[in-house]
């Protein structure tokens, strides 16, 4: 009920697209040639619960496609962000880096701490592991953009990265990209 009025008192406030990775003046020269799809849902719709947070789904990462990947790409980046969040700054769900170029995709629940062959940043939360949508109750529809960013060469990280030090240590190398957005809202 609290969250619920929450929510609603601050339905108005959202930290906004251009807070969003794609925006960052790293990543927006890039040209968004990209393809990026997943089979749970379309390109605007909405999130099947099974991929929302915890206490509200399985609190598992979707499937994920892409075609398209610019000449010379030589490692990729996914950040998944909600800029509907009433925060300063998009919440961030996931960072993954040190994705297979060959694989085309990720197989449902990979974006766990589990998986051994990608490489995890911090969410918002502090954790290197997938955390699904879970708006605010009564907030409205909330938009999840999953950004592939394409480098120009491979990225070696010594740590885990949060957001701004990935796009630090990508600034000048991001030569494609591509977005999927879909949605998720709790009543």
């Amino acid at each position: 009920m609290i969250e619920r009025f929450l929510g609603r008192l601050l339905r108005g406030l959202r930290a906004g697209e251009r807070k969003l990775a794609w925006n960052d003046p790293s990543v927006n020269r890039a040209p968004a040639g990209i393809t990026l799809k997943s089979a749970a849902f379309a390109s605007l719709g909405a999130i099947p619960k099974r991929y929302a947070g915890k206490g509200e789904g399985d609190n598992v990462s979707p499937p994920l496609t892409w075609t398209n990947l610019p000449p010379g790409t030589r490692g990729l980046v996914l950040i998944m962000e909600d800029p509907d969040v009433p925060l300063p700054t998009p919440f961030v769900h996931v960072i993954a880096t040190a994705l297979d170029l060959q694989s085309g995709g990720l197989l449902e629940s990979a974006l766990t701490s589990r998986n051994q062959d990608i490489k995890l940043g911090r969410n918002t939360l502090g954790r290197t592991a997938y955390a699904g949508p879970r708006a605010l109750r009564g907030h409205g529809p909330h938009r999840y953009v999953v950004q592939m960013l394409a480098l120009g060469k491979s990225l070696d990280l010594r740590k885990p990265p949060s957001k701004s030090e990935l796009l630090k240590a990508i600034a000048g190398t991001v030569i494609g990209r591509g977005r999927l957005d879909g949605t998720y809202q709790r009543d």
